[in-house]
Order: C-alpha cells, then structure tokens, then sequence
C-alpha cells in the first residue's frame, strides 16, 4: 500500500510559526463544511454520511464490527517531529489494523477532534489531507464526527466500522493447544523509529542549529509515522485456504498481544527467538542504541502487524508464505506463556511490558 505523503526523510523538527488562518475566524460549522468537502462515497452499505444527526447505513445478512481509538497530543504523539499529514493518516490505520483482526471488512470511518487555539485552519487542512488519503487508500468513507475545543492541544478520536459474514470472523478467544502461532511481516521497526526521532529532537533541543539526521531509515520511520493495517491478510488467507483460530494487531508489543490470545483463548505458548525476523534497518538502529531487536519486538508496539494461531494441520499452506512466519506454538494453559531462547537453551516467561494508556 503507497500514498503520497511527504518525504519522511525530510520530517522537520519545528512547527510552522507563519501566521495562517485562525480557526476562530471560520467558526465551528465552516470547519465542518470545510473538512466534509472532499468526501466521497464509495461504500454500497452507506446510505447516508455526513449532513444529518446520525450517519444511515445498511448491512443486509452481515455482522458488524466498531473500534474506537484515541490519540493525544504529549501522550501518542509529539508534533515536534510528526507531521500532521501522517498524524491524520495514522489515526485512520491503527483503527483499521483493529477490524483487520477480526478479518472483516472496513467501511466507514468517523473521525472527532479536539483542538486548540494555536492550530490554523492550514494546519486541519493537512491533517485532514492524511485522513482522506487512508480513506481512499483503505477504500472507506469517512461518514461523520464531532470538533470541539481544547485548552491543551490537539485530540484525535476515530471510530472505524466493518462488516464480515459470521462465519469469516475471527476472535481473540479461539486458539487451541497444538495451534500454530504466526505473525505478518516483521517486528520492532516502529519502536526503533521512535527512538530514532526522540535522539534527534534531543539533539536539535539542545542545539537547534543541528539538522536531524534520518536519511537511511526511511523503513522504520515510516513504521513508526505511516504505519499500515494489513488489510491485504484477510484476501491471501481465503488465496491459501486458512482461517485463523485467533487473531490480534500488534499495537502494544508482541509479549502483550500474545498473553491477550492466551488469556482469552485459555492456552499457554513456546515464542521462538529464533524464529523472529527483523528488517536491516531495524538491527542496524537496534545495534546503535545498543539494545537487542527482540526487546523492540517484544515490547515497542505499534507494529500493527497480525499476530494469529493456526490449526498445525495448515502448516504446509503458509511455510513458505512471504508474509506470514511461525514463530511458535500454543500449549495447554498450566505449561505457561514462554519464551524460548536461541538453541532452546533458556524459557524465560512472557510479560507484558508494553505500551500502558493509564501508566
């Protein structure tokens, strides 16, 4: 999946300070009018969007599904160093990435905001510019919302919807003893992205003069900037003829994600070390901060990989599958959740040491 944002490479480390329009002069309906111009309906299921007080949609013989996620400024994110483009085209993914681990498929989106007074309306326009471009990139309508004020900065609340037939859906409570665990592509690329932009604006705190050095690592900060919701998985597992078991997204690390499957599912795990892939430019930022990928994998989060249990008969269907590795198995619940170290020397036990909204 590609979109055209701007070059991460280029990311600035400065807010702009031009004076641009303020959002009092335009009013809380112009706002309204403003972002809800460029929407375009491409969903059958939606019958009526934006324009009354609730958005109308028709699921004939389906289920849906909703997902809320919300994002705030000093918390989720920085704007020292995140682009509103990408901001807005984030806050849109991480929601799919939600409906894409119940394999279902995304429909409508509505988006809610909090801002505050030093955001111009440029400033909503190129936030809004990256969530039309994952609308049209997922292929969803954005149907409705709210905008309200805020003494603090800027919010960002996003509610996603989809739908599946019943018998397509996947929940976090279905994995078996014996199960294949398997994930999509590869892990602790965002973590490291982070890091990568938390030195720099360090560095350009310290002395503003000093340009952020991010060329050759595009890769990993567009995990951590741009990531995107497979939402390919749910086509190439009907392609190889698998249905998962369990699924989850990884968004608060894979130790976290993988204690939710064996929470819900009432199993325990062997994660394989050696079975972890990770991408050149991941283990070459892991080795300048020095810390071992793993620990990215395990606890960075916001991957927004799948992370899902297969029956071990399928085994064959997705060996040799580009996107998808094994990286272990599930057990009886009383074996534990486990990680096994390179050789099977050690088993030291998972924990979730992730991404925590009230730490």
């Amino acid at each position: 999946m590609e979109c055209d944002l701007v070059n991460i490479s280029s990311t600035n480390m400065t807010l702009e300070k031009t004076k641009n329009i303020e959002l009092a002069e335009l009013g809380e309906f112009g706002l309204i009018k403003r972002v809800t111009s460029q929407i375009k309906i491409k969903n059958e299921s939606t019958l009526r969007g934006v324009g009354d007080d609730c958005a109308v949609l028709n699921y004939p013989d389906r289920k849906i599904v909703v997902t809320t996620d919300l994002l705030t400024e000093g918390v989720h994110f920085n704007l020292v160093y995140v682009p509103l483009k990408h901001l807005g085209y984030k806050a849109v993914s991480v929601n799919i990435s939600d409906v894409c681990a119940m394999n279902a498929i995304p429909r409508q989106i509505t988006v809610s905001l909090a801002i505050s007074s030093k955001f111009t309306l440029e400033a909503i326009d190129e936030l809004y510019e990256g969530i039309h471009l994952a609308c049209a990139n997922y292929g969803v309508d954005l149907i409705g919302g709210d905008t309200t004020s805020s003494l603090t900065g800027l919010t960002i609340s996003v509610t996603a919807i989809g739908e599946a037939v019943e018998e397509d859906l996947v929940y976090r409570s279905g994995a078996k003893p014996t199960d294949l665990l398997c994930v999509t592509g590869d892990l602790g690329g965002a973590y490291l992205g982070l890091q990568l932009l938390e030195r720099e604006n360090e560095l350009f705190r310290l002395n503003p003069t000093v340009q952020p050095q991010l060329s050759g690592y595009d890769y990993i900060l567009s995990r951590q900037l741009k990531p995107e919701a497979r939402t390919d998985m749910r086509e190439i597992f009907k392609s190889i003829v698998v249905k998962p078991t369990s699924m989850i997204d990884i968004s608060d690390g894979l130790s976290s994600e993988i204690l939710h499957l064996c929470e819900e599912s009432g199993v325990g795990c062997r994660l394989y070390e050696e079975r972890l892939s990770f991408d050149p430019q991941t283990k070459k930022m892991a080795e300048e901060i020095n810390i071992n990928p793993l620990v990215a994998a395990l606890n960075g989060g916001e991957d927004y990989e799948l992370l899902f249990t297969i029956p071990v008969n399928d085994h064959d269907k997705v060996r040799n599958h580009p996107d998808i590795t094994v990286i272990g198995h599930m057990t009886k619940k009383e074996e534990g959740a486990m990680l096994v170290t390179v050789g099977g020397i050690q088993e030291i036990p998972l924990q979730a040491q992730g991404w925590n909204p009230i730490g």
